[in-house]
């Protein structure tokens, strides 16, 4: 099996819902990483042979396979193939999986994996038709928000707890941003009325435990989840080149990462929330790691309790987890997500000088995916 790696990552500001970014179609979005991603490498598009990228809610901009709709978009040569997956939160995530898989196995040699939500343009849900009747008898589902409460109940979790993480969140991206630390990563765009847009919209740096806790639950009327303590619905994109290491050499490429383990669980599709942590241990047992070999992770911020209920079983060093915040603050454009994670893990692996990164995302019905590289 053939060395898989990453040469570049790239991700476009995250835009708040009808925000900066929400005039700019989800195929647009998706061009603009995918031609930047193969200019930062200095490579000519006809080098790759497949774009896989994740979205969620495939209808109206985003329907009709994105990903070969912004291939063409971004000027990539017609015999560059493309696919769109949807693996729900786990969507970009899974094309990075899909991507080095292909390259692992010698079925391709430069694959893009990449993500794109336009949530403002096209709805969550708006895909959604009617449950099978069978389905609700075997399963009665619930939305991610009442899951996310049976979550807390199962583990004990309070409010102050869930507010408290979330407040940590936004100062941690607020850091970041004026630190600099995303400028790397971050190709501006033109937004609204022509202005250019850098920086991640959802930042709120005056939040505070007392602001948060005046806000009403969401989902139960003495329940725990608010607008405060959950992602926010956003707009964006992320792209990844992944290359076998053998193709980067001939090229005269410099990796930055390989790919040490990939892997993806089921669990409870109701609760649908609990398999972050089997899919940690599960990716830490393919790599051959203890997690505190681990110089950074990044998880997906779906909810408050998602991070807390997964840290109460694998007790991770906190400062390590989402250094620069997570999804709370900066956004969830859910079908970009996994590529955005990859993205910023990339590149604060980069500025600590650490060796190893995780990434792990939930995923609704039951799921969870988990990566480990590193870095080069």
């Amino acid at each position: 099996m053939r060395e898989v790696v990453i040469i570049e990552a790239v991700r476009t500001p995250i835009g708040r819902r009808n925000g900066a970014l929400c005039e700019i179609r989800a195929d647009d979005l998706l061009a603009t990483v995918l031609q930047e991603v193969v200019r930062r490498a200095g490579i000519e598009p006809g080098f790759v042979e497949d774009v896989i990228a994740g979205c969620v809610t495939q209808v109206g901009d985003q329907g009709a396979n994105v990903a070969r709709t912004a291939t063409l978009l971004a000027g990539f040569p017609v015999e560059v193939a493309a696919t769109s997956v949807n693996r729900q939160c786990g969507s970009s995530h899974q094309a990075i999986h899909f991507a080095s898989q292909a390259i692992r196995s010698g079925d391709a040699d430069v694959v893009v994996a990449c993500g794109v939500e336009s949530m403002s343009r096209v709805p969550l849900g708006s895909d959604y038709g009617e449950w099978n009747p069978r389905l609700m008898e075997r399963y009665h589902l619930v939305h991610q928000g009442v899951a996310a409460e049976m979550l807390v109940k199962r583990y004990g979790l309070t409010r102050e707890e869930c507010d408290r993480y979330s407040v940590d969140s936004h100062r941690r991206a607020a850091r970041a941003t004026d630190e600099g630390r995303f400028r790397r990563e971050i190709l501006p765009l033109e937004g609204k009325a022509g202005a250019s847009v850098g920086e991640d919209e959802g930042i709120r740096r005056d939040t505070s435990v007392e602001k948060l806790a005046a806000l009403q639950p969401a989902f139960a009327p003495d329940g725990v989840i608010t607008a405060g303590n959950s992602s926010q619905i956003s707009d964006g994109a992320a792209a990844l080149l992944l290359m076998s290491a053998d193709r980067a050499y001939s090229l005269g490429l410099t990796p930055r990462a390989r790919i040490v383990a990939r892997v993806v669980v089921g669990s409870d599709p109701v609760i649908m929330f609990t398999g972050v942590a089997p899919a940690t241990h599960k990716a830490l047992d393919r790599a051959g790691l203890a997690l505190d070999a681990i110089d950074v992770i990044e998880i997906s911020e779906a909810f408050a309790p998602v991070v807390l209920a997964w840290a109460s079983e694998l007790e991770p060093d906190m400062a390590r987890v989402n250094p620069n915040g997570g999804a709370i603050a900066l956004g969830h454009p859910v079908g970009a997500s996994g590529a955005r994670l990859a993205t910023t893990l990339l590149h604060e692996l980069e500025r600590q000088g650490g060796r190893f990164g995780l990434q792990v995302v939930c995923i609704g019905w039951g799921m969870a995916t988990a990566t480990v590289i590193e870095r080069l």
